[in-house]
């Protein structure tokens, strides 16, 4: 008799390496753990290093909530050399010297790029525009027009580290091109810069020192054990308020259907939640709204 498969459902995460592209890690994994629903959080540039988040099995259905997450990032920046990607893979474009100046400029930058802030993203990148990619266009010779856009940048440190170099560790909100905020530190100071290295260090509660590399992933899995590093689902939703729920309640959710759960009183806001049954199983995830009502956006488990 053929042995079955263990079923996958979980977070995995990877501490990606440099000259791979996040597609190129999650179709690898893919095939090392024998399931197809593999989906990543939040894209890693190829030169870029540090953490994938990956859901697997039925935790794809809830990428949207974690792509949300913050994340932080290390890196180099280098002054004096602008690129049309805005990282050292691209060709350059304008070299300038770099002038002089000290902690005081460094610190008016970090306050400068901090918080809410307009930032245009990168000639190459992901974005879609008219029905084509950034980066296919730019590869073609001609590059979108993209619009500037709201981003949070929660924190922002910068250190001089040569005569042409930063280093910096960056906080921000999703969304956030550091390539970006690479070219725009260079603007600032006149001389121009590109992104020289880049690290993700983490992604909401998850941290590159639990990510696992390529090759443990697929000896973890040649052993049929990829279950044992694969975390809960709800580990990625620990933002979200929890309600538990039983009886009609639960069954009314498990069917999509509204749960009145409180009476309102006028001040509420409407708050995301993830739902478990009385026995502690994650089964959907949703929203509470000022009126009380639970509304179920995403249900994970089928009604018996």
């Amino acid at each position: 008799m053929k042995r079955k498969e263990p079923v996958l459902n979980g977070i995995l995460l990877v501490d990606k390496p440099a000259g791979w592209t996040s597609h190129d890690v999650v179709a690898r994994c893919r095939r090392f753990l024998g399931e197809r629903r593999i989906g990543h959080t939040g894209t890693l540039d190829p030169a870029a290093t540090g953490l994938l988040v990956l859901c697997v099995g039925h935790a794809t259905r809830l990428v949207e909530e974690m792509t949300a997450h913050s994340k932080r990032y290390i890196g180099e920046i280098r002054l004096g050399v602008a690129t049309d990607s805005d990282d050292a893979t691209g060709t350059v474009i304008n070299e300038r010297p770099v002038p002089e100046f000290g902690d005081e400029v460094l610190r008016k930058l970090e306050r400068q790029f901090s918080g809410v802030i307009e930032q245009t993203p990168p000639a190459f990148s992901a974005i879609q525009s008219g029905g084509r990619r950034a980066y296919a266009a730019a590869r073609a010779g001609t590059p979108l027009e993209l619009a500037a856009r709201r981003v949070t940048v929660h924190e922002l440190h910068l250190r001089l580290t040569g005569p042409s170099a930063l280093s910096v560790s960056v906080h921000c909100g999703p969304g956030t091109y550091i390539r970006s905020l690479a070219r725009d530190i260079g603007a600032a100071l006149g001389c121009g810069g590109h992104l020289s290295s880049l690290r993700r260090e983490s992604v909401g509660s998850f941290a590159v020192a639990d990510g696992w590399q390529l090759a443990e992933i697929e000896a973890v899995a040649a052993r049929r054990m990829a279950s044992d590093i694969l975390l809960p689902i709800d580990e990625g939703l620990t933002a979200m308020n929890a309600a538990i729920l039983s009886g009609d309640h639960i069954e009314d959710v498990l069917h999509g259907r509204r749960v009145q759960l409180r009476v309102p009183d006028g001040r509420g806001e409407r708050t995301p939640v993830r739902v478990y049954g009385d026995e502690g199983a994650l089964v959907a995830v949703g929203a509470l709204e000022p009126d009380g009502v639970l509304r179920p956006k995403k249900v994970l488990a089928r009604p018996d």
